[in-house]
């Protein structure tokens, strides 16, 4: 009897775990899906508002500065959400937003001195 209890005990213990490693799986999945749509809307509201230059040019910045991308990325939708941008953005227009927001680039200079 004691055996039986502690058995039924163990798989009662088993299936929680296993409910609970489904409900986690589950979980993983929808916010994977919910990040794969908010990345859609993302693109496609770009899409509306650069020119393919001009994405093409944020992208190749998105590989040498992600963070500046996604700076420039938000603040553009956000700009668009609130109805302020009313045209296509180019690629000179768009040199000139991330010149400015990436701030002055530090200058490495190393001087030798002769002996």
């Amino acid at each position: 009897m004691e055996g039986e209890d502690e058995l039924e005990a163990i798989r009662k213990r088993k299936l929680m775990e296993m409910q609970h490693a489904a409900a986690s799986e589950q979980q993983y999945a929808e916010e994977q899906k919910a990040a794969e749509i908010e990345k859609a809307k993302r693109q496609q509201i770009l899409r509306q508002i650069l020119t393919p230059e001009a994405r093409e040019r944020l992208s190749r910045v998105r590989l040498v500065r992600p963070d500046l991308a996604e700076n420039v990325e938000s603040q553009l939708i956000q700009l668009a959400g609130m109805g302020r941008i009313n045209k296509v953005i180019g690629d000179q227009e768009l040199r000139d937003i991330l010149e400015r927001l990436a701030g002055t680039k530090k200058e490495t200079r190393i001087e030798r001195r002769n002996k």
